[in-house]
């Protein structure tokens, strides 16, 4: 589809085999697909599965959405970020998060305190690390002196989960573009958008990566569907970032933003993603109805065509 880069998420529920999650991967590429979005949630490692993956394709892009950045020091998030990129041949996006107040805080036992300085500073530093192979830098949060030498070819984009203002302009001025999870193209296309690129045009940096991730089920029960993902979703219609997204949206929750319904249905959402902005849209595919595998399948392969076109 001309316009936009057309990836999919891969799905890993927890105690996914290694071997599944790697041929989810080699899958998507031989199906068409841009690029794979690798989630780093409790279950798989994501740098680690997109370098397993990495050695096992030869054209896919391979990304993490995202990596949490508060449970591991920037050095060693751009050491493992650069021995990926090695692994993959030159094919891995580095996306990085700050997670949750939730997590950070109330299961890890760290300070969630001032979330938007902390990305600053860890991505200057892992930024630099990447680029340069080596830092100095004396922050509020962190003060790092080191060097890294690791054979990777060109450094991996950086991109972050980029919401609220301030995370814009990180994402436009520092970063490569943003990453987006339960966000709508009119808040993508009016608001998030337009602050990360005034942010990398005033940087004087390239025009940054806008990337969409979206709920989408191909069906003939688009209302079953969408209050599948409703269910399914519910988390993060109550986590803070996101439900400032959907309220940004005007939507209720995440069965409303999700795109469930025939093949133009799903290709008229795609393209209203594009026509605002969106670079690169993440389809996370879930599955609905009496036979689940097969509405996964079904999906895939209609979104794996769109792709290529």
């Amino acid at each position: 589809m001309q316009g936009i880069r057309i990836g999919v998420g891969v799905a890993d529920a927890g105690n996914s085999p290694l071997d599944d999650l790697v041929a989810q991967v080699v899958a998507a590429e031989e199906a068409g697909f841009h690029s794979v979005w690798i989630p780093n949630i409790f279950g798989m490692d994501a740098m680690t599965l997109c370098a397993l993956a990495g050695v096992k394709t030869s054209r896919i892009e391979l990304a993490t959405a995202v990596v949490p950045t508060y449970s591991r020091h920037p050095m060693y998030c751009a050491q493992q970020a650069a021995s990926t990129q090695a692994a993959c041949e030159g094919r891995f996006v580095l996306g990085l998060g700050p997670s949750h107040k939730i997590v950070i805080e109330d299961m890890l036992g760290l300070s969630y305190a001032k979330p938007a300085r902390h990305v600053r500073e860890y991505v200057s530093i892992v930024g630099a690390l990447l680029e340069k192979g080596e830092i100095q830098f004396e922050g509020e949060t962190y003060q790092v002196k080191g060097r890294l030498a690791v054979a990777c070819g060109k450094p991996p984009p950086l991109l972050i989960g980029a919401l609220g203002p301030l995370m814009r302009k990180i994402a436009g001025s520092l970063c490569d573009g943003t990453i987006t999870w339960m966000t709508g193209p009119r808040t993508l296309g009016e608001e998030v958008g337009p602050g990360i690129r005034a942010a990398a045009e005033a940087a004087g940096r390239a025009a940054p990566r806008i990337v969409a991730g979206v709920p989408v089920v191909l069906t003939d029960d688009a209302d079953g569907a969408r209050e599948t993902a409703a269910q399914s979703f519910a988390m993060y219609g109550m986590l803070p970032s996101y439900r400032a997204m959907m309220d940004a949206e005007g939507v209720e929750g995440p069965g409303a933003l999700t795109l469930a319904g025939d093949e133009k249905t799903i290709e008229e959402g795609i393209r209203r993603y594009a026509e605002a902005g969106v670079t690169d849209f993440n389809a996370a595919i879930f599955p609905h109805g009496p036979d689940r595998k097969a509405a996964v399948e079904r999906t895939h392969a209609l979104i794996g065509e769109l792709a290529r076109q």
